[in-house]
C-alpha cells in the first residue's frame, strides 16, 4: 500500500531470491562445461517440474486465471525463464562469471526505465541514488576486469558480453511483468506454471541434444549440482521474488537485482578461482550503498488533507 511501511522479510526475500541467482549464474560456468546448453535448460525445467507438480494446482484461495493471466504467465516464463536461460549460458561460455557480474549488474536500471515506461511508477531520487551507485559499481568492475586480462585470463568475447546484455533485458521484463502477476496468482502458482512454460519451450531442442549425449560420462557432483541449480533457479528463486514484489513496487524491488552480480562475482572467485582486486572491494561496497539507500525507512509522510485517487498498476 503507498505510504505504508514495507515488510522486511519482503527485502529479505528479494535479496535471498537474487543472491541465490547469481550463485547459479556463477556455478553454470562449470555446469555449461558438461552439458550442451540447451540440453542443460530441458534438465533444469524438467527437474523442477517434477518437485513443483503439487503447486501448479489452483488451491481453494485462489482466484481462476484470466486470460490477461494467462498471456503474462506466458511471457512471463519465454523471457524470464526460456530466453534468459539460453543467452545467460552461451553469454557464460564465451565469458567468465566475473564478467557476468559485470554485464549483470545492468538490472537495477534497466528494470527501473521499465518500470517507468510500462507500470507507469515514479522512481524516487533516493532509487535515483541506489541505481547510481549500482551502476558506479559496474564501471568499477568493469575497469578491474579490463586490468586482469593481460595477466593470464583470457579476453571475453564481445558475443559473449551482448547475450549477457540481452539476458538483463529478459530479467527485467520478468521482475516488471511478474509485479503485474502478483496481484493475482500466488507465488508458488506462478513458480510452477512459468517452469512449465519453459520446459514446453525447450524441450524440442533438449531432445535433439540429447540424442547424441553421454549422459553416463558425467559425474555424480555435477548431477548434484544440476539438481541444485534446478530447484534453485526454477523453484526457490522465483517464489522469493514474487513473495517480495507483492509489498515492494518492481523500480525499487530492481535495486535488490544487484545481489546477483555480485553473488556471481564471489561465486566466480571463490569457487572458480578468478582474480579478485581491491576494486572490486570498493564495487562491493558501492552496491551495498545503494541497497542501504533503497531499503533505509521513510519517515511517515503526514495524512493527507484530500483523498489520493491515483490508481496502482
Amino acid at each position: 500500500m503507498p505510504g505504508s511501511r514495507t515488510p522486511w522479510r519482503a527485502y529479505f526475500c528479494l535479496a535471498g531470491s537474487m543472491a541465490l541467482v547469481g550463485s547459479y549464474v556463477g556455478l553454470s560456468k562449470l555446469l555449461v562445461a558438461a552439458f550442451p546448453v540447451l540440453l542443460l535448460a530441458w534438465l533444469r525445467f524438467g527437474i523442477a517440474a517434477v518437485a513443483m507438480a503439487h503447486w501448479v494446482r489452483r488451491t481453494p484461495g485462489d482466484a481462476p486465471l484470466t486470460r490477461n493471466d494467462r498471456w503474462l504467465l506466458f511471457w512471463e516464463s519465454f523471457l524470464g525463464n526460456f530466453l534468459f536461460s539460453i543467452f545467460m549460458l552461451y553469454g557464460l561460455l564465451l565469458t567468465s562469471a566475473l564478467a557476468a557480474g559485470v554485464t549483470m549488474a545492468a538490472l537495477p536500471a534497466a528494470v527501473a526505465v521499465l518500470s517507468r515506461l510500462f507500470l507507469g511508477e515514479r522512481i524516487r531520487g533516493r532509487i535515483v541514488l541506489a541505481i547510481a551507485c549500482a551502476a558506479l559499481g559496474i564501471a568499477l568492475i568493469a575497469l578491474a576486469r579490463g586490468g586482469d586480462e593481460g595477466g593470464g585470463t583470457p579476453a571475453a568475447s564481445p558475443w559473449g558480453y551482448a547475450l549477457l546484455l540481452a539476458a538483463v533485458v529478459c530479467e527485467a521484463a520478468y521482475v516488471v511483468i511478474g509485479k503485474r502477476l502478483t496481484g493475482n496468482v500466488s507465488p508458488r502458482r506462478i513458480s510452477a506454471i512459468i517452469n512449465l512454460w519453459g520446459l514446453a519451450l525447450v524441450t524440442p531442442f533438449g531432445l535433439w541434444q540429447a540424442r547424441h549425449f553421454d549422459f553416463p560420462a558425467v559425474a555424480a557432483p555435477m548431477w548434484a549440482l544440476l539438481v541444485f541449480y534446478a530447484i534453485a533457479a526454477s523453484m526457490v528463486t522465483v517464489c522469493l521474488w514474487m513473495q517480495g514484489l507483492r509489498h515492494v513496487p518492481s523500480s525499487q524491488a530492481g535495486v535488490f537485482t544487484v545481489m546477483l552480480p555480485l553473488s556471481a562475482a564471489l561465486v566466480g572467485v571463490t569457487v572458480l578461482g578468478e582474480h579478485f582486486s581491491a576494486v572490486h572491494g570498493v564495487a562491493l561496497a558501492m552496491a551495498l550503498a545503494g541497497l542501504l539507500l533503497a531499503t533505509w525507512p521513510e519517515r511517515a509522510a503526514s495524512p493527507p488533507t484530500h483523498s489520493n485517487t491515483r490508481g496502482l498498476p
